[in-house]
């Protein structure tokens, strides 16, 4: 008897120490070692679906072949060094751009509708048939706030303010209707209608979004000048309120003496044009896509019962990194295909440009477009990626200015603590109606930030943690 009684008391012993090992009480190691929690397996980051990945490495940053401008902004050859990261291999198209700005619509909806339906009265899992079950998770009968949201709510928000509550969790399960003759009832549509343009600025009486009024909210650490001040602080927190819709006005106003209505009215939304890539886009709202592309991804991953790790950021690339994946390994490549030529063997383009004076389609057969053409549709460089050159420009996080190469670092260069107030900003990669010369991995041209052009569109990038083992691939 007392046997089995030792037996049980030791058996106890081992248990408590098992769950002293991986829970939160009890004194930190394992039998008086120092033995981390979690698992020993190295980290393996999700490849984004997409995304292909680029390997850190060095090269000559510059102008590699002759540059005809001569002039320190365009040629100031020096060899750099990045680290790896994750790159779309295309573009952003307009499809994509879709999913954000109808994501941030939808979201204003939903928060405008909560707002009026009050306390509801709208029961959990309500299928949208009263405005009540619009109102916030924590207002409808049936669900209680946790000890948490209670006790932000006391506080007027995490800000104090009134402002971010996580009390006001909406309920994305309810489907939204903005079809007139499924809307479930007056108030539904007093809400739904202050969206939409008032009849007085309607063209044709056509009832369509005020985009002016779909505004995409967030904020950034200026982590640069907080370490320099050393007082990392909510004072360095960058809030930004970003109308999101791309100017679809730029098919009209870049070419004052040309007929480009069609495409004025229907480039961005048409599906014929979803493959497409998005242009008419700033850079402040490049960075905003950015952001929500990070915030969906993070949602996701705190949504998983099995908690996975942070979700790296989303960001433009800077411009080292652009121009070392453009060059697609190849050491000193005039183009992202090495080069020197425009065309491949058989004499078809292998980028989509301007190939003579008042030539954009010499030969559809040889793969030119009159404008933009759908992304995928000329040959990739050595690392994956299509459109490094010709289609549209593309966007940079970074300043364009003659010290930009003088004074950045040769380890991943960047002048962070510029980007954001420098109005002038690098673009990369030559468009649709520029000539060869443009197309060159190392040319260098810029536009300012608030600016929108026809021919100037954005790709992201994610880096890659240096401990990271290799990458998995995420489907669709």
């Amino acid at each position: 008897m007392k046997r089995i009684l030792l037996i049980l008391l030791s058996t106890s012993v081992i248990v408590s120490c098992s769950k002293g090992s991986k829970g939160s009480a009890g004194k930190p190691g394992l039998k008086g070692e120092l033995v981390p929690r979690g698992s020993s397996k190295s980290f393996i980051a999700d490849r984004p679906y997409g995304m292909v990945s680029i390997p850190g490495g060095s090269f000559v940053m510059g102008m590699a072949d002759q540059d005809f401008s001569a002039t320190p902004e365009k040629a100031m050859p020096k060899t750099v060094t990045v680290s790896s990261f994750f790159m779309d291999e295309t573009e952003i198209t307009n499809a994509e751009y879709r999913v954000f700005i109808n994501a941030v619509r939808d979201s204003i909806a939903r928060g405008l509708l909560a707002e009026a339906a009050g306390e509801g009265g709208g029961e959990e899992g309500g299928n949208g048939g009263s405005i009540g079950d619009f109102a916030y998770a924590s207002k409808k009968t049936g669900e209680e706030a946790t000890p948490y949201q209670s006790y932000l709510e006391s506080q007027g928000g995490r800000d104090g303010d009134g402002g971010y509550d996580e009390s006001k969790k909406l309920d994305w399960k309810v489907p939204l209707q903005y079809n007139t003759s499924a809307y479930p009832d007056e108030k539904y549509a007093e809400v739904l209608e202050s969206m939409y343009l008032p009849k007085e600025k309607r063209i044709n009486n056509e009832r369509i979004i005020d985009w002016s009024k779909i505004k995409y909210n967030y904020q950034w650490e200026d982590v640069m000048s907080a370490v320099k001040d050393k007082d990392r602080s909510a004072n360095y927190l960058k809030k930004e309120s970003i109308a999101i819709y791309p100017d679809t006005t730029v098919w009209v106003k870049d070419f004052n003496y040309a007929y480009n209505e069609p495409l004025f009215d229907q480039y961005f939304w048409h599906n014929a044009y979803k493959e497409y890539p998005v242009v008419g886009v700033t850079w402040d709202q490049a960075r905003a896509f950015c952001d929500f592309r990070t915030k969906i991804k993070t949602d996701y991953n705190n949504s998983l019962k099995k908690k996975k790790q942070k979700a790296m950021r989303f960001r433009l690339p800077t411009e080292a990194e652009w121009e070392y994946a453009a060059k697609g390994g190849i050491e000193n490549a005039t183009y992202p295909w090495g080069g020197p030529y425009l065309q491949d063997d058989r004499g078809c383009y292998l980028a989509n440009f301007k190939p003579k004076r008042g030539s954009y389609i010499e030969d559809e057969k040889k793969g030119n477009y009159t404008y933009t053409a759908p992304v995928r549709k000329f040959p990739k460089n050595g690392y994956g990626l299509f459109d490094m050159a010709g289609n549209v420009s593309e966007w940079t996080e970074s300043p364009y200015s003659n010290s930009t190469y003088e004074f950045s670092s040769t380890l991943n260069p960047y002048l962070s603590n510029q980007a954001y107030r420098e109005v002038k900003k690098t673009v990369r990669g030559g468009s649709w109606k520029d000539v060869g010369y443009l197309l060159m991995t190392g040319y260098r041209d810029w536009e300012r930030k608030d600016s929108a052009r026809s021919y100037i569109g954005f790709r992201t990038i994610q880096d890659i943690p240096s401990g990271a083992g290799k990458f998995k691939r995420t489907t669709k």
